[in-house]
């Protein structure tokens, strides 16, 4: 399987905010608490559009830390909810986009 992601993110309102971003602007917004080692943003494969929320892993506790620390988190003026992910994640799914740093 492949190394597991402890320091986890989950980012959500995604769709309800009216933001269709790619994971790349999540990233992105991200890298100011820390160094983003993975960014993880579903999608539905009969829609194609993604589900609405996307996982952000960190390099490190603190850049968690400091994003759960901020509120809230605008990003393209729209609002979005984080919280501490209580899951590892280990890998993709075929339907997922999928970044590594």
């Amino acid at each position: 399987m492949g190394h597991r992601i402890k320091i986890l993110l989950i980012v959500t309102a995604l769709v309800d905010s009216g933001l269709f971003c790619i994971s790349e602007e999540v990233r992105e917004y991200f890298t100011q608490f820390g160094q983003v080692r993975k960014c993880l943003l579903p999608f539905d494969k009969e829609t194609g559009f993604h589900k609405g929320y996307c996982w952000v892993g960190f390099t490190s506790e603190d850049g968690l830390q400091n994003a759960l620390q901020k509120d809230p988190h605008l990003v393209e003026g729209s609002k979005l909810q984080v919280q501490r992910n209580r899951r590892a994640f280990a890998g993709r799914r075929p339907n997922q986009d999928f970044e590594e740093s």
